[in-house]
């Protein structure tokens, strides 16, 4: 399996132009074949780590796992105000980031108006304010 040794090497020495091309043309969202599954993961990893945000964007308007894994990395990297961009146009994943990274900041009140104001039926996101009280011991 020639090309996945190349790729792993590229992505160790972080040339991503190359690792990218290489698990990207063996990779497919949601295939019957497992590789090609595994591998679209790996792409979308790959991405993140190349930090190719762009890429990423483009590809979380119709790829799930690519719109997941760039919500889980603005959360990382604490950038709520992309979070809140990406909720307010209705990612509702992208909400449930914002709620929970607004959450670990402390700033539980900032975290439920984004519930009221992006997701006021929301069970999910609310549960995740209820949660985190919960766990904080109440405070508000």
């Amino acid at each position: 399996m020639e090309w996945y040794e190349q790729a792993q090497a590229a992505e160790q020495i972080s040339d991503w132009d190359t690792a990218i091309q290489l698990v990207s043309a063996r990779a497919e969202c949601y295939s019957a074949d497992f590789y090609a599954h595994d591998n679209h993961l790996w792409h979308m990893d790959l991405l993140v780590r190349a930090e190719r945000f762009d890429q990423l964007t483009e590809l979380a308007v119709t790829d799930v796992h690519g719109r997941r894994r760039l919500n889980r990395s603005l959360h990382e990297r604490g950038m709520d105000t992309a979070l809140r961009h990406r909720a307010e146009a209705g990612d509702r994943d992208a909400l449930y980031h914002l709620v929970k990274l607004l959450c670990e900041k402390g700033r539980l009140q900032e975290a439920c108006e984004a519930v009221q104001g992006l997701g006021p039926e929301d069970e999910y996101a609310h549960q995740l304010v209820a949660d985190f009280r919960m766990s904080s011991g109440g405070a508000r």
